[in-house]
């Protein structure tokens, strides 16, 4: 026998009993194939070799060949410990669908987090919203103040406009201030300073103070 055969017959044989699980010759290549660059060929006769030998079962299912661990060479496993590895397979399994439950959510948020606005736009948007609903605030400040010069329809449609700006900002507010605290959570810095940082200008910083809607 090569020296190459050899090898494969040994590499094969112990990961057939590392694993214990039945496998096929293409299951076997497939798994063997990159990593020790194992031809098909190889792997059939080294695969049947072994069999013919009594290292490893084989089993025939119709055309296809499956091939496992010989079970004899392994200590027998009372009930108890069946048992207990049934209760470990139910606790991990329980855990496998947990994290996968975890992965799930997390995909989700990633991807509204990546169809959402970064902290630049949002603070843009913000500051912008901001000067609007004080512009309309003025302005109907100065309708109030020449009512003999407006119809109340005119003051209405303003009023709503200003209104309708201003919870927008404050929604928008509302957004940035959730963001900034969920980043600020792994900052290293203060607020303070992660404002400054990305540019972040705040009503306190201009002693802004918006109507109540």
């Amino acid at each position: 026998m090569s020296k190459s055969k050899e090898t494969a017959v040994a590499l094969i044989l112990k990961y057939l009993n590392d694993q214990n699980r039945p496998y096929s010759t293409q299951d076997v290549f497939g798994n063997l194939q990159r990593e020790h660059g194992l031809g098909k060929t190889a792997v059939v006769k080294a695969m049947e070799q072994l069999a013919q030998q009594g290292k490893i079962k084989e089993k025939v299912y119709g055309k296809q060949k499956i091939y496992f661990a010989d079970q004899d060479q392994f200590p027998s496993v009372s009930d108890s410990e069946l048992k207990r590895l049934d209760s470990q397979i139910a606790e991990m399994s329980s855990q496998v669908q947990r994290v996968q439950q975890s992965c799930r959510q997390m995909d989700i948020e990633l991807k509204e987090l990546n169809g959402s606005m970064t902290t630049q736009e949002m603070a843009k948007k913000i500051e912008t919203l901001k000067k609007e609903c004080v512009q309309y605030d003025e302005k109907l400040q100065r309708i109030r103040s020449a009512t003999n010069h407006v119809t109340p329809e005119e003051k209405e449609k303003v009023y709503n406009e200003r209104n309708l700006y201003c919870k927008e900002w404050r929604k928008r507010k509302r957004m940035a201030t959730d963001l900034f605290d969920a980043i600020l959570e792994g900052y290293p810095k203060s607020k303070k300073q992660f404002f400054e940082e990305v540019g972040i200008e705040t009503d306190e910083d201009h002693k802004v103070t918006l109507p109540d809607v």
